[in-house]
């Protein structure tokens, strides 16, 4: 906990250093029963307010040791607390009015925002996401899964009456008012039930904690008790909506043109589909050593290679060349049939063919899909192919060996599709940035982040994929030899937790041995599927086991001038080193 503190703040991190000791943490839990018991009394005096505040301040205080404040139900009772806390403090009515209009907007975004996500979700149309969560152990109540079961369409009725009930429950400001009480009762009832069959007991008491705001505010000006109601905040909300959403498409759309400028240097080539692809050269041009060529994985972009391009190109004056596949960032897919993992196959083939020289030979260099798409772009590239290295890769049997794989494919497809759907509303502003941007070298971060936040790197991984899913479901047989020197290159984190994928990775090794080539596997200790890239200790390592691998197997020596010593680097290289 301790590694993720609350806040970057020093002083906030000593305050909550402070209140988790044992000692405190007892003490401030016994002075919240105090008051949580003093809250209940009868009376509307200002100790009241300190009490609502007092409790939202020690909710957020303990969430460092605790972590409470990441349900629901958490984040809701802490408003409702520091709400009415101040409401009870204010002196005039605008601002108690204002305060209750606050909760009562939280209250149905809260419900309405559910439903509208809950309907993008296939399993919550069809039906099936209801007896799926009550056959889970953290959330499941047995005897109510066994009655969906027997009752299948009853539960269907009831999943797809809930999903209306969250979407329209703004329909209570309508009617004048008299769609409250229904509505009210309704999502009452919901989560008293959800407390005894899913166990959400403490969302049975936050949420219907804003339902009297939503009474409140619903009551029509008829009511002599909200008469001099204030309903000048919903049109200050209205306002700020309008503004939140205006800026939100000012900020994708610079994100967007920072995502495909590309680098002041780079470069393009048109494939054979027509496609655009955008590269970038870098290190000296040293004709006895073979090019570089990075190919990111799903989802990825070419800055996550940048702590090993940089120790690559710069300290060591290897030649390098990275690229982003079609509709990645500054490259463009423009072509019109379906896609398929061949299209990105032929798309490496044609740039490695039009970028450099004909006798030029390349190292690919590929990083999990990545490096599956090398793996098949060398069968077609043939004697140019001086080695291939593989950095924590995808296996084509992937899916069908690994039980943890097969697990995680269709939680992963689900995540895709709705980050591409979503970011394509222009949800990408809204956008927290990632940890791993941050740990790449600071002149990459801010196009980093351009690209993870705009809707073209989702909407073509998700477009890959679908297929590259399918590929890997239906793969039968053996890998087919490869005629070049093999590294593979394997994060610990990924072995340890899919020892699966330590054997299939000896797979890929064997498909170059089988040749005759050299082939071995790497462990990168403590690196993760992606920080061993991301991570600049461990992209050092990965960066000086490519430079081993390519002296030692991938590099033709060049004959030594007049009077060099056999075996010493060339002039430029020594200069580098």
């Amino acid at each position: 906990m301790r590694q993720t503190p609350e806040s970057k703040n020093p002083a906030i991190q000593k305050i909550t250093d402070v209140v988790s000791g044992r000692r405190t943490t007892m003490a401030l839990h016994a002075s919240r029963v105090a008051c949580s018991l003093a809250m209940l009394a009868p009376g509307n005096s200002k100790w009241r307010a300190a009490g609502d505040l007092y409790l939202g301040l020690t909710t957020t205080v303990l969430q460092a040791r605790h972590r409470y404040g990441t349900d629901g139900s958490d984040q809701v009772a802490t408003q409702v607390q520091a709400v009415t806390g101040l409401a009870r403090l204010a002196g005039s009515t605008e601002v108690k009015d204002a305060l209750m209009w606050y909760l009562a907007i939280q209250a149905n975004m809260s419900y309405a925002l559910s439903g509208v996500a809950k309907l993008a979700g296939t399993k919550w149309r069809d039906g099936s996401a209801l007896p799926g969560v009550l056959r889970t152990r953290t959330y499941g109540f047995e005897r109510a899964y066994r009655l969906t079961q027997r009752y299948p369409r009853a539960a269907k009725v009831t999943q797809h009456s809930v999903l209306a009930m969250e979407c329209l429950f703004p329909v209570v400001y309508l009617a004048g008012g008299r769609m409250t009480r229904p509505m009210i009762g309704a999502v009452g009832s919901f989560h008293v039930a959800n407390a005894f069959v899913m166990g959400l007991g403490r969302f049975m008491t936050a949420f219907p904690a804003m339902h009297p705001m939503v009474a409140y505010t619903s009551a029509p000006k008829t009511f002599p008790v909200v008469a001099d109601r204030d309903d000048r905040m919903v049109k200050t909300a209205l306002a700020l909506l309008a503004a939140g959403v205006t800026v939100a498409g000012v900020v994708a759309t610079q994100r967007r043109a920072h995502a495909v400028a590309g680098w002041p240097n780079s470069r393009t080539v048109t494939t054979r589909y027509g496609n655009e692809l955008s590269y970038d050269v870098g290190g000296q041009d040293i004709t006895d050593r073979p090019v570089l060529v990075f190919n990111h994985g799903l989802a990825s972009t070419t800055e996550h290679f940048s702590w090993i391009i940089e120790r690559l190109a710069f300290d060591i004056g290897q030649p390098v060349l990275s690229f982003a596949r079609a509709g990645y960032g500054p490259s463009r897919r423009l072509r019109d049939a379906p896609y398929s993992v061949q299209e990105s196959v032929d798309d490496l083939e044609d740039l490695i063919r039009k970028a450099l020289p004909d006798d030029r030979k390349v190292v690919l260099v590929g990083h999990s899909l990545g490096a599956e798409l090398n793996r098949r772009v060398a069968q077609q590239l043939g004697d140019r192919v001086a080695g291939v290295v593989y950095l924590d890769p995808t296996h084509p049997a992937q899916l069908v060996r690994s039980e943890r794989q097969q697990r995680g494919s269709e939680l992963f497809t689900k995540s895709l599709a709705e980050l591409a759907r979503w970011t394509k509303l222009g949800t990408g502003a809204l956008m927290s940035r990632p940890r791993w941007v941050d740990h790449l070298p600071y002149a990459y971060r801010d196009k980093a982040f351009a690209l993870y936040a705009d809707s073209r790197l989702w909407t073509a991984a998700a477009r890959e994929w679908e297929s590259v899913r399918a590929e890997l479901e239906g793969f039968e047989g053996e890998l087919a030899p490869v005629p070049a020197p093999g590294l593979v290159v394997a994060a610990q984190v990924t072995v340890d937790m899919d020892p699966d994928q330590l054997l299939m990775y000896h797979d890929i090794v064997r498909s170059h041995q089988e040749t005759g080539s050299h082939g071995d596997v790497t462990v990168v200790e403590r690196g993760g599927h992606d920080t061993i890239l991301t991570d600049a200790r461990h992209a050092r390592t990965v960066a000086d086991l490519i430079v081993g691998f390519v002296e030692e197997h991938c590099s033709t020596p060049a004959a030594p001038a007049a009077g060099e010593p056999a075996g010493s680097l060339p002039e430029k290289v020594e200069e580098s080193k």
